[in-house]
């Protein structure tokens, strides 16, 4: 694809409530799921990078953990990759659940509507909701200043074609940051890591997710059509990796078959993918778990 002389390119936060539908958002945008979604808060624990790639222009997208207020040491990380992915940003997109408007997102608007940078208010799951529903949230953040407010479901790809066109009033002349097939620069072991952790959230119970993490031990290419990938599930207590594992394995086993299906498709080979499931009290305040996770450096 040659580059044209106006060609324009820019990176765009998107900030927002746990369960708002962020990654959705951004996983609708590029068109490839890259990252993870589930219906538990706070999904999402670092920043995410997502490429489109147009004729004319360039989107970055960097998805972000749900704004909360941090009670581990990896709540305090996850929070922190949220104020670096404003830095520097040439448009903030901040999403809202219409069907659930809280305090807390009118609060989170007001700080972000001070922000001297173009912001785009999202109103997200309009599918939920009647139009009027729709028309009475724009009412309620009218008087802030964000330059424009965007209905949109993320689920169903309605309204994403209109989001596209108010991102691109802010891009500024620039170059192709990444080559054309480029969509993210989340490295595959990331990626593989974080589809078990997301098929474990699906089946899991409320007790059980916040507290689990994946390494990633191993990924290996055994040829052309066959990969073996060993990662480790961590918990903090005995009795969540009884339900992680399940009776004589099932649960185990279930979140092995899900995540390898996801797997397959990414890497485009058969996997051999074996789990294990260990527990380490705490880790979410540990640093040298937090490191080997991933979530510091």
């Amino acid at each position: 694809m040659n580059q044209s002389p106006n060609f324009r390119s820019g990176f765009v936060t998107i900030i927002g409530l746990p369960n708002v539908g962020k990654s959705s958002l951004m996983n609708a945008m590029i068109g490839e799921k890259i990252a993870i979604v589930s219906n538990r808060p706070q999904t999402t624990r670092s920043r995410i990078m997502g490429v489109v790639t147009h004729k004319n222009d360039q989107i970055v997208f960097l998805d972000t953990p749900g704004v909360h207020r941090p009670r581990t040491r990896l709540g305090e990380y996850m929070m922190q990759s949220v104020t670096n992915a404003m830095d520097g940003m040439d448009c903030i997109l901040m999403l809202v659940d219409v069907s659930h408007i809280s305090e807390k997102d009118l609060q989170l608007a007001e700080d972000t509507a001070g922000k001297n940078v173009p912001k785009i208010l999202v109103l997200n799951k309009i599918d939920l909701v009647r139009p009027d529903a729709v028309l009475e949230a724009t009412a309620r953040f009218s008087n802030l200043s964000f330059n424009e407010i965007v209905p949109v479901s993320a689920q169903k790809k309605t309204g994403l074609d209109d989001l596209t066109e108010s991102i691109r009033k802010y891009l500024p002349a620039g170059p192709k940051y990444f080559p054309d097939d480029m969509i993210t620069d989340q490295p595959e072991r990331i990626i593989c890591a974080e589809i078990i952790r997301e098929k474990a959230l699906r089946h899991l119970r409320d007790e059980v997710p916040h507290g689990i993490g994946v390494e990633m031990m191993g990924i290996e290419k055994i040829n052309d059509t066959l990969t073996e990938i060993n990662a480790t599930i961590y918990c903090e207590r005995e009795a969540h990796k009884g339900i992680i594992i399940g009776r004589h394995g099932a649960m185990l086993q279930t979140i092995g078959t899900e995540a390898r299906t996801d797997i397959e498709k990414l890497l485009d080979t058969h996997v051999n993918l074996k789990l294990w499931v260990k527990i380490r009290p705490d880790w979410r305040n540990n640093p040298s778990d937090l490191k080997n996770l991933g979530y510091e450096k």
